[in-house]
């Protein structure tokens, strides 16, 4: 069995401009690590845009949204979805792309072609609500992989943890209605983008777990083992689906956590034990945030070698 490797060379054509932190540069230095690092058992795979692609879309985000943004992507130039989100004539393919692999994802992770996957896409997604783009994100990638799991795969439960810095309000609006889906966030507060207090719970599928500046890596282990873990094993999801931001790192230049790759390296470990007890190890993980490019280099390398020891037990 085997870990799958979602990227493409457009998603480096997503041209968020000079200074901008969201950009190219990100896949670039994780391509590196992850190819120095060659894990065993990582296939790569491409992503391919199907005919299916605005069904795809439709899942998540209402038509006045998607023809909205379908008629802001310039032929020329960059364009603003709002104050942060740049999009430029690459973007288009690389949001279509995203979209397609997190879904052909879940399909072989479901299928049993695979054990679990990683989905190195851009733009992310988790801010993305169902009526607007915002937060660096275009489409709502994991929201829509869910959604997809949920109605195509008839799967009656599938989890998220989301432990970007930033709380994913594209996802939990997504679904705070939709008991069948679980968000789970673990992220700064109070930080951008102002949601996620612990008090919001939706139908009881919310879980937010807001950390103050400058929390460590001992208190993100000692909350996931006292809430995150013992909550998803009571909700006992078929699949399991990681938003993996990784800008909680100390050296990240956009919030203020002070988490190391070790970190990651544990929480990695422990999603992996929850969706063995529970899903037959099936994760599907798609990258979110993360802008010191060294520490996010490592810390997907690190996560996706973790990914990677279960295809080689």
């Amino acid at each position: 069995m085997t870990t799958l490797y979602y990227s493409h060379p457009d998603f480096l054509k997503h041209n968020t401009g000079v200074g901008h932190p969201e950009c190219a540069d990100r896949l670039r230095f994780i391509e590196r690590a992850v190819t120095q690092a060659q894990p065993a058992g990582l296939v790569r795979i491409q992503p391919v845009v199907g005919a299916d692609i605005a069904a795809k879309l439709g899942l998540i985000h209402t038509p006045a949204m998607l023809e909205q943004v379908f008629n802001s992507f310039p032929q020329t130039g960059q364009a603003y979805l709002d104050a942060d989100t740049v999009i430029s004539p690459g973007s288009k393919a690389a949001a279509l792309l995203a979209v397609s692999a997190v879904c052909d994802a879940v399909d072989k992770v479901c299928s049993g072609e695979a054990n679990n996957a990683f989905c190195a896409v851009r733009p992310p997604g988790h801010h993305a609500e169902p009526s607007r783009s915002m937060g660096f994100c275009v489409f709502n990638n994991i929201a829509i992989a869910a959604e997809y799991a949920r109605t195509q795969r008839q799967l009656d439960r599938v989890a998220i943890v989301d432990f970007d810095v930033h709380h994913g309000n594209g996802t939990q609006a997504a679904f705070v209605q939709q008991p069948n889906i679980m968000y789970v966030s673990s992220h700064q507060w109070p930080h951008y983008p102002g949601s996620g207090q612990s008090s919001e719970t939706g139908l009881g599928n919310i879980v937010n777990l807001p950390l103050a500046a400058g929390t460590t890596g001992d208190l993100l282990r000692r909350l996931y083992s006292q809430q995150v873990f013992p909550a998803l094993r009571r909700f006992n999801p078929q699949l399991l689906l990681i938003s993996a931001g990784f800008d909680g790192h100390r050296l990240d230049p956009l919030a203020d956590l002070r988490l190391e790759t070790d970190d990651y390296v544990w929480l990695t470990q422990q999603l992996m034990a929850v969706a063995a007890d529970c899903c037959q190890g099936r994760i599907v993980s798609v990258l979110e945030g993360g802008y010191h490019l060294q520490a996010l280099a490592d810390c997907v390398t690190a996560h996706v070698s973790q990914l990677c020891l279960v295809a080689q037990s």
